[in-house]
Order: C-alpha cells, then structure tokens, then sequence
C-alpha cells in the first residue's frame, strides 16, 4: 500500500458500458504536504493482444473495425487498423488471447509467446493489456474470422506485408498504440527479416 495515499473515496460515475468512477484522495508531495485531489478512472478490465506473423510469407495479419472514439476525435470514418485483442472477461490472457484470435481473425493458434504487458493510458484507465505474438500459416485457417455477430462485431480481416505495415504507421493509417507497440516490437527483434 502506497503510504503517500490516504482517506481513498470512490464515487461511481457510470456503470453502462465499463465503470467510470470518480476517486477523491489525500496524496503527500515530495515537500511533505498532504493535498486534496480528484480523478476520473475508467475500468474496463484488463485485456490481451496478439500480433500474428508468418515468415515465410514475410505476412502479419491485423483487423480493421470502427472504433466511435476515433470517430469524435476526427478520424474521417472511424475505421481502425488494430492487432486483435480482447478482454480478459474472466479468463486468463492466454486464453481469451488464443479465443479472440479465432473469433476476430479465423485463425486458431496453438502456441503464443507473451512479450511484456502495459498500461495503455494510466493517467485514468485502469486496464493493463498482455502482449503476446505467435506464427500463422495457411493451415490455421478455420473461418473468415470477423468476430461475434452476438456482439455486434463487424470486423475485416486483413493479410499485408509487414514491411508495408511498418511503412503505415509513418504515414498514418496505422494509429493504435497496441499494435504500434507490436510492430515496432517485431521489427526490433527481427521477427520477419
């Protein structure tokens, strides 16, 4: 327990998609004093994302979904262009990693590597997201993917040469942080040369 933090209140704000709160806290600064604050924290859980890649073909596959948040922030048609992820609802990361996977992409993978995990936006989400990688080939191909018509998903599924992928995240058309971070990731420890 952080002793720098006292007389913790949490105030629910929302709980209609995830739990939006409001905490109010003492917080002791370097100098000793002791102030009152406030924060905002949204909670959606924790979750995990997969880059899939295929050497042989020197391929990743990523998805492309409409995100509303994106939207209202100026993104002409919302679409994003992301690693498939997830979250955790109850499972562990490899898991719900390894389900998502089948769901949002077709493919059904067997071995996953994780790489590290990380807060996305800890300023005020609580979530810490698994990043894991695995191999694909052709044969893991069950269906065309798309994700849950129970959740309303409507996702692509997207096959690019994953230097064209790198080349994206310059110009632009790649801006999900996730998958950002799992590029640069396989492109630092030479996963498809």
């Amino acid at each position: 327990m952080n002793q720098k933090v006292k007389n913790l209140k949490i105030d629910l704000l929302s709980n209609n998609w995830y739990t939006l709160n409001n905490i109010h806290f003492d917080y002791q600064l370097k100098n000793g004093e002791w102030v009152s604050l406030s924060r905002e924290s949204y909670d959606r859980g924790n979750g995990a994302t997969i880059l899939l890649y295929n050497t042989k073909k020197k391929t990743i596959i990523l998805i492309q979904q409409f995100r509303m948040p994106s939207f209202v922030n100026g993104n002409d048609n919302g679409m994003m262009i992301e690693t498939c992820a997830g979250v955790l609802d109850g499972d562990d990361p490899i898991t719900c990693i390894v389900k998502e996977t089948e769901e949002e992409t077709g493919y059904r993978i067997k071995k996953v590597e994780k790489v590290f995990e990380s807060y996305m936006s800890p300023g005020a989400v609580t979530e810490i997201i698994h990043f894991f990688i695995a191999e694909y080939d052709d044969d893991m191909k069950l269906s065309e993917g798309g994700g849950l018509a129970s959740e309303n998903e409507d996702i692509d599924v997207l096959e690019i040469d994953f230097n064209k992928a790198i080349q994206m995240v310059k110009s632009g058309e790649i801006k999900d942080a996730k998958t950002i971070m799992l590029l640069q990731y396989a492109q630092i420890n030479k996963l498809i040369s």
